[in-house]
């Protein structure tokens, strides 16, 4: 090993010997008081849709209104009410000619978790997420796939928010 990779090395080296040391983990899969979930309210909603589809994914039985209850008559431990699912689309910004020169994306949604016996877990939650885009009408095609894309993304990030409430419920 030459004097330039050695350099290069060791820094790596006490990077990895010391990060685990200083209680540094990567997120893993999130940890649930409770086994399992029902939907209620929008459950058809994209966001709604992608929670179920990760909360089952981490090993929590999630029931809605297509699977009413469990055969032992289970219905789930806590109730997810999903209030509000909205995508939101506005113009910001026109030219002096009056054409959309900027729009603004938001995504909104609001939801509330309770245990099966009614007490509330965590109260009316809203999260709201916005992303400006440019646009011009002469690549229109483009713009709506990039909309797609920051709506996704948006979702995405959404889901990964509510998933860390839900796993900072303790015990229900």
């Amino acid at each position: 090993m030459g004097l330039s990779s050695r350099r290069h090395f060791l820094p790596a080296l006490a990077l990895v010997l010391v990060l685990p040391g200083c209680g540094f983990a990567l997120r893993g899969t999130p940890r649930f008081a409770f086994e399992s979930l029902r939907v209620q309210g929008s459950e058809g909603t994209p966001i709604a849709r992608e929670l179920q589809e990760v909360l089952r994914e981490g090993g929590v039985r999630v029931f809605d209104s297509r699977l009413p209850a469990s055969p032992e008559g289970e219905t789930g431990q806590v109730v997810l009410t999903v209030l509000t699912d909205q995508r939101e689309r506005s113009v910001v910004g026109q030219t002096a000619a009056g054409q959309v020169r900027e729009l603004q994306l938001r995504t909104r949604f609001r939801f509330r978790l309770a245990s099966a016996q009614g007490v509330q877990l965590l109260e009316e939650t809203e999260l709201l997420l916005e992303r400006d885009i440019s646009f011009t009408e002469t690549a229109a095609l483009a713009k709506e796939a990039e909309e797609a894309l920051q709506y996704r993304d948006m979702q995405r990030d959404i889901t990964q928010q509510v998933m860390r409430r839900l796993a900072a419920v303790q015990r229900p």
